[in-house]
């Protein structure tokens, strides 16, 4: 018995290795960017791999695009293992049309919504960073049956609400004097992000922490507890208002935001593999 076990994890352990070198040579023979028209909606930019169920989704996060190592790296792994992959930008960002200040949370989960109900077939994996674990989890309720597992990295579920509500009171007069707040952010040359208040007020209406989620798929929430962008306890919050009972945290030490380090990348495919292989064998 104890043989046989080494064995099978012998041979898990080779096949995970072979998935990861592909990771290791980087990504050869992308996929070709396609437009998605919409009626009255601007054109949606993706990329898509074709290949068995479950598919996964990349949802990037705020001011992101489809084209980030997470997103690359994960094209590459659906390909060795022959599982169909979505990546896209949203409205307003990357090859998407539109200027990003134009748009909002709400429009942002109709971008996700569109991918789920036009550009996918079944159920899919969704894998949100930051802003996109939020919209992942918003898609998740409203798509059920399209929703297969939910993979968040660095989840920012109501992260500029929050945030803007744990500013001193002077600060937020001062913030709605001026119709506007730059956000801070390391994460571009100027050090902030301009969220207009239009932006914040309607953030409101897709804040979710405030009570049980109903989301009864698996859910997997990966967070490093070095984030000084989202907290960490962000994604304990979700974890205990999820009602499904297969939910996992995962804490990285050294953990940053982008979680983009080789070894954040691998612990984000092994928990997308493992997954996968659930899911197939439950299916």
């Amino acid at each position: 018995m104890a043989l046989s076990v080494l064995r099978n994890c012998s041979e898990v352990l080779k096949t995970n290795v072979r998935k990861l070198q592909h990771l290791s040579k980087g990504v050869r023979h992308k996929t070709t960017i396609q437009y998605a028209t919409r009626p009255d909606l601007p054109k949606l930019a993706y990329r898509k791999l074709k290949g068995k169920s479950p598919g996964v989704v990349f949802l990037p996060g705020f001011a992101s695009v489809m084209s980030g190592q997470k997103a690359e790296a994960l094209e590459e792994f659906c390909k060795s293992l022959g599982h169909s992959y979505l990546r896209f930008d949203y409205s307003g960002c990357g090859s998407s049309e539109g200027e990003m200040g134009n748009y909002n949370i709400g429009a942002w989960k109709r971008d996700v919504l569109y991918v789920l109900d036009e550009l996918v077939e079944g159920p899919q994996i969704l894998v949100g960073s930051s802003m996109g674990g939020w919209l992942m989890l918003l898609a998740a309720l409203a798509r059920p049956e399209k929703t297969a597992a939910l993979v968040g990295i660095s989840t920012a579920a109501d992260h500029f609400v929050t945030a803007f509500n744990s500013l001193p009171t002077e600060t937020k007069k001062e913030i709605e004097e001026q119709g506007f707040w730059k956000f801070p952010t390391k994460h571009n040359e100027e050090g902030f992000y301009t969220l207009s208040m239009d932006f914040l007020k309607e953030a409101e209406n897709h804040c979710i922490l405030q009570s049980p989620i109903p989301v009864s798929c698996p859910v997997r929430l990966i967070h490093g507890l070095e984030d000084t962008d989202v907290p960490w306890h962000i994604s304990m919050q979700v974890a205990e208002r999820v009602l499904s009972n297969d939910v996992d945290v995962i804490l990285r030490k050294h953990g940053q935001h982008r979680m983009s380090e080789k070894d954040d990348i691998k612990l984000m495919v092994y928990t997308i593999d493992d997954l996968v292989d659930k899911l197939t064998t439950l299916g």
